[in-house]
């Protein structure tokens, strides 16, 4: 198959590469023109990834290019821009091509998940969107990982399979795409929870004592928002809550660990504009969300508190035990 991989950060760089091993052809967009031609003489991605890739994978900054007599797409940009790149694509896209949502997030002002994105903004009839405890170093590093596939037709998730499956990498697939999307967002913040705790000095004991809170509460949402609430047992769910929680890996993780080390706004700003950190973007969107269908989540609301008001990190261990 030829794939087409949009954006060459280092997850859509990681996917790439694994797509690449099973002897798909794979061509990767940037619209950095720079990044493009450092590529072409240097054979890596900086300053995204020091790893070399092998000169079957094309970089190019030319959308057409990338897009056309595709078989396959895989939307890994940050979900930010996913509206704008999708409106960028539109003229070069085939609504019959499956296209798989690697990025993780709700759209801020509109609150709308990627997927209602991609099919209103593509006209997409066959969509997959992958998500599960996968750090992008691992996935290059040829680790043993586990997605959940959330899948609109059987079409979608055979390309889905076909373009990342092997001996290393394994698919579960299900149809519950809005849950699947909320637990690959909200564990992003609930990471961020995580981090703080480890700023303030606190064990894993604590750390755990957060994550299953937020399972509840996670649970719950799906419920709300009319959701399989046995999506949280996915490797969408509890599977991304453990690692993204329990890693230093994880930029809201370390994102989180500064501002429970209590971190200058200077610093912390700096990290963020230095730093992919999703969980951040995510947070604003969840909390609007929330609150624009009236439902209480008191988790989300302490982190917002702590990370956008600058409220004490202390305020989350006070939260936590006194919880309902």
């Amino acid at each position: 198959m030829k794939i087409s991989v949009i954006g060459t950060g280092i997850y859509g760089t990681a996917l790439g590469l694994d797509m690449a091993s099973n002897d798909h052809e794979v061509i990767m967009w940037t619209e950095n023109e720079e990044l493009a031609k450092h590529y072409e003489l240097k054979h890596d991605l900086k300053p995204i990834t020091d790893v070399l890739i092998p000169s079957t994978i094309k970089v190019t900054s030319n959308l057409k290019e990338c897009l056309e007599s595709t078989d396959f797409v895989v939307l890994a940009t940050s979900a930010k821009y996913t509206r704008s790149i999708c409106m960028s694509m539109k003229k070069y896209f085939n609504t019959l091509t499956p296209i798989c949502i690697a990025t993780k997030g709700i759209e801020n002002d509109t609150y709308s998940f990627l997927s209602d994105i991609v099919r209103n903004e593509l006209r997409a009839k066959h969509i997959a969107v992958i998500s599960g405890p996968t750090f992008a170093v691992d996935l290059i590093h040829g680790e043993p990982v586990g997605l959940s596939a959330a899948v609109t037709t059987n079409k979608a998730f055979k390309y889905t399979s076909l373009a990342l499956c092997n001996e290393r990498v394994k698919l579960r697939e299900n149809r519950d795409l809005y849950g699947t999307q909320l637990c690959g967002s909200v564990k992003n913040v609930i990471a961020i929870a995580a981090g703080m705790l480890d700023g303030l000095g606190f064990s894993e004991s604590t750390r755990a004592f957060l994550i299953t809170e937020a399972m509840h509460d996670m649970k719950e949402l799906l419920e709300k928002l009319e959701c399989n609430p046995k999506t949280i047992l996915s490797f969408a769910g509890i599977g991304d809550l453990m690692l993204t929680c329990s890693s230093p890996k994880s930029r809201n993780y370390r994102y989180g660990k500064l501002l429970g080390e209590r971190k200058s706004d200077e610093e912390v700003q700096d990290y963020l504009k230095n730093n992919t950190t999703e969980g951040y973007y995510t947070l604003l969107s969840i909390k609007g969300l929330t609150k624009n269908r009236k439902i209480k989540m008191p988790i989300i609301n302490i982190i917002y508190d702590i990370a956008i008001n600058h409220k004490d990190p202390e305020e989350l261990v006070d939260f936590l035990i006194t919880k309902a």
